[in-house]
């Protein structure tokens, strides 16, 4: 089994000018290219050590983040705002 990636990460809103709606983490350059780049991706891991199943998507400006549901966000105690402990690997990697 593949390795996770360990990152540390803001909780933020995907259109912050909104000041709601979709939370997600951005995931930094290093860890972006481990998991296979700029794309739209399975992925699991462990958010402040909840697991669990999301996806990636493209935040725009060159910046691959994570979906985090109000569920995970409300079992790890965190909300928007917050810097969270990250760990994540690709299903499929997980697979192989």
């Amino acid at each position: 089994m593949a390795e996770r990636a360990r990152f540390r990460g803001t909780i933020r809103f995907f259109r912050p000018e909104q000041e709601s709606g979709l939370a997600i983490v951005d995931i930094p350059a290093d860890v972006t290219a481990g998991l296979g780049g700029l794309k739209q991706m399975r992925v699991t891991g462990a958010l402040n050590g909840v697991e669990f199943s999301s996806n990636t998507m493209p935040a725009g400006g060159g910046v691959l983040a994570l979906s985090v549901s109000r569920k995970l966000l409300q079992a790890a105690g965190l909300g928007v705002g917050d810097d969270a402990d990250i760990e994540i690997e690709r299903v499929d990697a997980a697979i192989r």
